[in-house]
This record gives structure tokens, sequence and C-alpha cells, in this order.
């Protein structure tokens, strides 16, 4: 069984609280304090999860620059009070960010609750899509 510490759980209700904040931010049409609030907690709940060390890793690697700094150009573009902009930046970074995991979790998420266009199981056309647009880059 995997120990969780206190920090993580705290970690995991601010990432979560970041969520929120994000998410009705947009739909009160993009209201820059909420959105801006939502980034600070999303990125303090994530380094309190994963702690400081992994999250500087995981941003600052060589193959994620791109995806990193259009997603924390986007933090700073809403922090400066243009949300439309810094929300878009902000979303092509974290599918670029991110485009290692989305295959792994539909792939597990198919297999678990038995969802048939999200399984590796059968050929559908969602699986190859996520494998195409993975391409060679490594979750790592």
């Amino acid at each position: 069984m995997i120990s969780i510490t206190e920090w993580q759980k705290i970690g995991v209700g601010v990432t979560g609280f970041g969520i929120f904040f994000i998410l009705f931010g947009t739909l009160l049409y993009f209201d820059s304090v909420l959105l801006a609030f939502g980034n600070l907690l999303f990125l303090t709940g994530l380094s309190l999860i994963i702690g400081l060390k992994k999250t500087f890793w995981f941003f600052f690697q060589r193959h994620k620059l791109k995806g990193t700094s259009f997603f924390l150009g986007g933090v700073v573009i809403v922090l400066l009070r243009w949300p439309l902009l810094g929300m878009f930046l902000e979303i092509y970074g974290f599918f670029s960010l991110f485009k290692g995991f989305f295959p792994v979790a539909f792939s597990f998420l198919g297999n678990v609750y038995n969802i048939p266009f999200l399984s590796e199981s059968n050929d559908s056309w969602l699986p190859q899509l996520f494998r195409r647009l993975h391409g060679t880059s490594s979750m790592v």
C-alpha cells in the first residue's frame, strides 16, 4: 500500500480548489481574478503532491520546454489580466506537456470501466489517434 503524507493530502485539496476556481472563472466569462487564483492554487497543489524538486524536474525537461513555456507564459498572461489569451496559451501548453499521459489514462479508463471506444483491446479510432499524436517522446 502506498503511504500518503499529510502534505500530499493537502496538495490534493489545494489542486482540487485550483481546478474549481479555473472552471468557475471560465464559466464567469474568463474572470481574470478567479483564473489567476486557480492557476496559483493548481501549481501550488501540484508541487505539494509530488514535491518541489520533482515538479521542477517535470516542467524543465528538454523535450517539455515548449509546453512549459506556453503553460507558464499563459499563467503570467492571466496574472497580467489578459485571461482569454492566457487561457489559450495554458491549454496549448497543458496538452503539449501531458500528451504522453493521455493514451495511458484513456486506455486505463477503457479497460477498468469497459468503455469500448477507449479500450486498447479493440482497434477503435480513439486509442489509435492518441498513439499517433503521442509520437516518440517519452512520458518521463
